[in-house]
């Protein structure tokens, strides 16, 4: 009888432990089919804003710009005139020309947003002289616009995406409002020859880089850059220039240094070529230097287009060393110890 019952327990428990992986097993089933749906769910979500955006944006890409108006009626959207890459490099080579550009970091700054790193906090001081450098009638002065307002045809399935998520109507409201239908803009992407473009595994990307490279082609250059930045560090975009000296200011807000920089900009000879790569700040020291009577071109992440135009991977990815607004905030970021960067500093504002 004991016997029996000692069985019948032990039984018992082995149904109960049996019943308990069972238990466990379905858990982990349920929790995996719950990350599942999340994901499909956040899939189809995500699929959707695509599509709403480009739903959105349709009208725009699909048809031609409108006839240009007129009478004194103002159309709530028009298409701005925005040269091509080539003609602005053709600008900026035979007429010596400078540019300033403006991109969603500084039209965000003018609106009193905060959209990139370079920029971390609002400045009404630089939103006032964005401002002024978008107004401004410089004959000497390019101003660049990026070439997201119409047909977006050339570009890549994920540029397309990124530009349509950018670019709601607010926001292009935004931009009309501070434009000028009559004016004659340039192609800020001309320092983007190469991760946006469908054709970038083709010989076209090696061609806008070699037609990029005229501007500085044995000129005596000064680069005013991030002090994490390194243009043409360890890789030779740049070779091809007479000379090149570097002054430094800070990777991010580097408009609070913005007077020392500009004073030892403008203590340089007038037959330098400034490049520029410093965020919001570079735009506003083309102005500044070009009503000097310099010619300086805000080259803005050229040298991490390079960079990754090397690596021929098609997208944008970390390159050591070397700071980039548009990756992970958390890269690993060291000192630029490269004994020619080091030699060629002029000054150093970071």
């Amino acid at each position: 009888m004991e016997q029996n019952i000692e069985q019948q327990f032990l039984e018992l428990v082995r149904i109960i432990n049996g019943m308990q992986q069972r238990i466990l097993s379905l858990e982990n089933a349920n929790q995996v089919l719950v990350r599942s749906n999340k994901q499909l769910i956040e899939l189809m979500e995500e699929k959707q804003a695509e599509l709403s955006d480009y739903q959105r944006n349709a009208f725009f890409e699909l048809q031609g710009p409108p006839p240009r108006s007129t009478g004194r009626e103002k159309q709530e959207y028009w298409f701005p005139k925005i040269v091509s890459v080539e003609e602005t490099v053709a600008e900026i080579v035979e007429k010596k020309k400078s540019l300033a550009r403006f991109g969603d970091g500084e039209f965000s700054t003018i609106a009193g947003r905060v959209r990139h790193r370079f920029q971390s906090e609002v400045d009404e001081g630089l939103r006032q002289r964005l401002l002024e450098v978008l107004q401004s009638e410089e004959e000497n002065l390019l101003i660049g616009l990026a070439d997201n307002y119409g047909s977006l045809e050339t570009y890549t399935e994920q540029a397309k995406r990124e530009i349509r998520r950018y670019l709601a109507p607010q926001v292009r409201r935004e931009h009309l409002r501070l434009l000028k239908p009559e004016k004659t803009y340039y192609n800020a992407y001309v320092t983007r020859p190469y991760v946006m473009y469908e054709d970038r595994e083709g010989p076209a990307a090696a061609e806008r880089f070699l037609a990029l490279r005229q501007i500085w082609d044995q000129r005596d250059c000064i680069f005013v850059e991030g002090c994490r930045t390194g243009l043409g560090v360890g890789n030779d975009l740049f070779e091809n220039a007479r000379s090149i000296r570097r002054i430094l200011g800070p990777a991010e807000n580097a408009f609070t240094r913005y007077d020392r920089i500009l004073e030892c900009c403008l203590s340089q000879d007038k037959e330098t070529l400034f490049l520029l790569a410093l965020g919001p700040a570079a735009t506003v020291l083309a102005y500044d230097l070009s009503r000097a009577g310099f010619q300086a071109v805000d080259v803005g992440h050229v040298d991490l287009e390079y960079e990754w135009f090397l690596r021929g991977e098609g997208r944008r990815t970390p390159v050591p060393g070397k700071y980039n607004n548009e990756m992970e905030p958390d890269q690993p970021l060291l000192p630029i110890t490269d004994a020619a960067y080091t030699a060629q500093r002029i000054e150093d504002f970071s």
